[in-house]
């Protein structure tokens, strides 16, 4: 695994000390991805519990009627018991078109599917893949959400934790990109070149055979805590796929407010 660390001798049910709370939240910064085997399944209130050890939570998504908690985003692959079409947009991050995108992603399969996988990306890896030409380049752009958005996001900064360099980024989600922001030759990517861009970001990311790329096959208590800041992730085309075929998919996710606005790398 290129990223990530599976944790198998801890129920987070049972952990209440703060000094094993803060052990958590440093490694989910140290490995990226926390991936917590055989936790049964958790219900909304303690999931939404966990998920406050790493700040106040935050959802800007549709809440559905069978959703165990009004902070528990539920996703599935049948309409009457999830939103659907979900995280297939593109790799990116969560909240990349909000003000502060999330700082943390909380997931919890409760249903699981024969297939369907969520597929992750260390973004700082990512960057170093790069070659000096392109980074350069990918360091002058700044991500708009939306044309009426007044805040633009540089692609590559700084993590406000780690200090290691990352992405703010969402393939499916960009109006486009402003290339020298601030300076006298700042200019507005037409569309063209915008979809030249999330081409290119997408073409780095699935480069040398997907080396850099972890798809996690969900099995029955997996828990997932992500450093949404750090990690780029796609849901994959089978997380759609009918009931018929693949059986019920249906997974919980929280979102942890972001404190920090990203600054420039």
């Amino acid at each position: 695994m290129k990223i990530g660390k599976v944790v198998s001798t801890i129920k987070l049910v049972e952990v209440t000390c703060q000094e094993a709370i803060n052990s958590i939240r440093a490694d989910v910064h140290k490995h990226k991805l926390l991936i917590f085997k055989n936790q049964g399944v958790i219900s909304g209130d303690k999931h939404v519990e966990i998920s406050k050890w790493f700040g106040d939570l935050e959802s800007t998504f549709y809440k559905h009627p069978k959703s165990p908690h009004p902070d528990v985003f539920r996703v599935s692959n049948d309409e009457s018991e999830g939103c659907t079409r979900v995280g297939r947009t593109g790799w990116h991050i969560d909240g990349s078109f909000m003000a502060q995108p999330f700082s943390y992603s909380i997931y919890h399969m409760v249903s699981i599917p024969k297939q369907g996988n969520t597929a992750f990306v260390s973004l700082s890896d990512l960057i170093d893949s790069l070659s000096p030409e392109k980074r350069a380049r990918w360091e002058r752009l700044w991500m708009v959400s939306d044309r009426r958005e007044t805040m633009a996001k540089p692609l590559i900064y700084s993590h406000p934790i780690t200090k290691t360099p990352t992405l703010c980024f969402h393939l499916g989600m960009t109006e486009g990109f402003i290339v020298d922001k601030g300076t006298e030759k700042e200019q507005y990517t037409s569309d063209m070149e915008t979809i030249g861009i999330l081409k290119d970001i997408h073409k780095e990311i699935v480069k040398d055979d997907r080396r850099l790329i972890y798809s996690h096959k969900w099995e029955e208590g997996d828990f997932i805590i992500s450093d949404n800041l750090a990690v780029g992730h796609e849901a994959t085309p089978e997380t759609q796929y009918p009931v018929s075929d693949v059986g019920l998919r249906i997974l919980h996710r929280t979102t942890v407010k972001g404190t920090t606005f990203p600054s420039k790398s």
